[in-house]
């Protein structure tokens, strides 16, 4: 039975709750900083495996991981003074950076050569990753190549009764992060709301092609 909570009645408490429930392997779907996300604890090998079979998305694909301060993230990944530029600049924020894992984040990799690393200005996810002492694994929350959900009355349809929680956020506005990775020389795989002209001014870089 999925539970469902609204995301302006969540009490402490019940942020507490949830974090350990996450960290424990529950599966939930969330509003993010761009579409609803469905997520769980990094580590949880079994519920990231549930995840894929939700989605029906290729397992070769990563998840990205949510992490909610700087100085977290520097536990399972490895950054240049390019890419602590770039943290520093714009998160929390609308980057992913693709970083090299420390011998921590190993595990997380999926058979990739890095990390997939957003820390979301989000309040409601600010407040749950704050409770947290790993990472989410998170995914937008969607079929595998179907559109994206932004609004709870398809939410509901797709994901009610399969999932452990679901965290109603109302109507969201789709924006797509940009996305770096500097596991070698830096490219830019995505331009999103930063664009390549202030990414390369703040990193002192140009991208590779």
């Amino acid at each position: 039975m999925t539970q469902i909570f609204k995301q302006e009645t969540i009490s402490t408490d019940t942020f507490v709750r949830l974090a350990r429930a996450l960290e424990q392997g529950a599966v939930a779907v969330l509003p993010t900083d761009t579409v609803y996300g469905m997520a769980t604890g990094a580590f949880c090998e079994k519920s990231i495996e549930r995840i894929y079979q939700l989605k029906k998305r290729p397992s070769r694909q990563p998840l990205q991981l949510l992490i909610g301060q700087v100085s977290q993230v520097h536990r399972v990944a490895l950054f240049s003074s390019e890419a602590q530029a770039a943290a520093d600049c714009f998160w929390p924020g609308a980057l992913t950076l693709i970083l090299p894992p420390t011998p921590a984040g190993r595990p997380l990799l999926r058979g990739c050569p890095g990390l997939g690393i957003r820390v979301p200005a989000m309040p409601f996810l600010q407040n749950l990753l704050a409770e947290m002492t790993a990472p989410l694994a998170c995914t937008s929350a969607n079929e595998h190549g179907c559109p994206v959900v932004t609004n709870e009355h398809d939410l509901l349809e797709l994901f009610n009764g399969k999932v452990d929680f679901i965290v109603l956020g109302g109507t969201l506005s789709p924006t797509a992060s940009s996305v770096v990775d500097v596991t070698g020389p830096a490219r830019l795989l995505r331009e999103g709301v930063l664009s390549r002209e202030k990414l390369e001014q703040v990193m002192g870089i140009s991208f590779i092609s």
